[in-house]
């Protein structure tokens, strides 16, 4: 006769079918594997990070294999790294602190948590499982957040970030089979939350560790936050154009050229950072097109000598032919590039108010003021420039440490 099955009464698990074993200790191994490769994605994008803070130009790792693909040039991950989702303080920071070295933080517990659950010679309970779902979590619900941040705000992903999404993942599913393979916990609701909240002290201590030793060796403040250079000439001469909302705020002139990548992507770093508030900014208008600009023996942007004669045309609508511009840069340079005579159609046609005004010998006289007033204050010849006040914003300075040296221009402090 056989004996009776003893009688369970616990509530059933969603997460566990009742008779599920062996499964846990592989699982353990595989979300170990699983946050190594991230650390290794985080590790590989925070020393790009930091190879940056130089304020120099360097090679940028874009690769779904981790250390591969270092290129000099645009990419997803550089517009992702210079993009002011990139890291936290930044306006208290030389570049703030990098989001990814959190995240290799993060990555780095949950692998030293993971092999010590492993190489325990006790079994895997629903007590320890439940807690893995808990801080697998944590990178899954980031990587939703910053892939719609990449996506929405930024415009583009990157490659090493995809990498770290994906490992993410990874670390969760891993939880999940650890946990339909883990043993009942004979622990305590008050014995599990002792455990639970030690295993959360030690997390913290990782992101802590790693954040304060970063902020304690960072490269030095550079000594250009006092400017490079001085405008000597600050009349208007009607050719400055006021742009944005702000105008009580500090008094500032963005040398632009309405079609050059550049400043497309600065004014964008600009906006993302919500720095334009604070200024009451004026645009002067320095095309790099030798239709009108004698200083380029070659077009390096055809087609924004007419684009910036649209914006003179039509001071007050001048936000919008500037916004139009940067949509639209490749598509305006190549039809400039057939003919000057399509470009100044295709603007007549989006802004009809400026027929008749394109191309008149008054508005070609603005844009040669434009010019001159450039010469007159000794600019180089490349764009974009700032000035806040009269000081100018160092170029190596508009990249990782914008919202820093802004911030410290606008309160009038000097480094030490």
């Amino acid at each position: 006769m056989t004996p009776p099955e003893p009688f369970d009464d616990r509530p059933p698990d969603p997460w566990r079918p009742p008779v599920r074993n062996g499964a846990a200790r592989p699982a353990l191994a595989f979300i170990a594997a699983a946050a190594l490769l991230g650390a290794v994605f985080a590790g590989v994008s925070t020393s790009d990070f930091i190879s940056h803070l130089d304020r120099q130009m360097h090679a940028i790792h874009c690769s779904f294999i981790p250390g591969a693909g270092a290129e000099i040039g645009e990419s997803g991950c550089r517009t992702v790294m210079l993009s002011p989702y990139s890291s936290l303080f930044r306006e208290m920071l030389w570049g703030g602190l990098p989001i990814s070295l959190l995240a290799l933080a993060v990555f780095a517990y949950l692998v030293m948590h993971c092999a010590r659950l492993w190489l325990s010679p006790k079994p895997l309970t629903t007590h320890d499982s439940r807690y893995l779902l808990a801080a697998t979590a944590l990178p899954v619900v980031m990587s939703i957040l910053y892939g719609i941040v990449s996506v929405s705000r930024i415009g583009t992903v990157c490659k090493l970030c995809i990498g770290i999404y994906a490992t993410s993942g990874a670390l969760f599913l891993g939880a999940v089979v650890a946990h339909r393979g883990a043993e009942p916990s004979p622990l305590g609701a008050r014995a599990s939350m002792r455990r639970y909240g030690r295993w959360f002290g030690e997390g913290v201590l990782y992101v802590a560790v790693l954040g304060l030793a970063y902020v304690v060796f960072a490269p030095a403040t550079p000594k250009s936050l006092q400017g490079c250079g001085t405008l000597v000439k600050q009349g208007d001469r009607g050719i400055m154009i006021p742009l944005g909302d702000a105008r009580g705020g500090t008094p500032a002139i963005a040398v632009l050229d309405p079609l050059c990548p550049a400043c497309k992507g600065f004014d964008e770093r600009m906006r993302a950072s919500d720095l334009y508030g604070n200024l009451s900014l004026r645009a002067v208008l320095f095309p790099l097109d030798s239709a009108c600009n004698w200083m380029v023996k070659e077009s390096l942007h055809p087609g924004a000598c007419a684009v910036s004669e649209a914006m003179l045309c039509e001071p007050g609508a001048a936000d919008a032919v500037l916004a139009w511009a940067f949509a639209n840069q490749a598509e305006l340079r190549g039809i400039a590039s057939t003919g000057d005579d399509k470009i100044r159609q295709r603007i007549e046609r989006q802004f009809p108010a400026v027929k008749g005004c394109l191309g008149s010998t008054r508005i070609r006289n603005q844009v040669n003021k434009s010019l001159r007033w450039a010469v007159a204050n000794a600019l180089p010849v490349l764009t974009p420039q700032l000035f806040i006040g009269d000081k100018r914003v160092c170029d190596e300075d508009t990249d990782l440490g914008l919202e820093y040296t802004i911030a410290t221009m606008l309160r009038g402090e000097k480094p030490s």
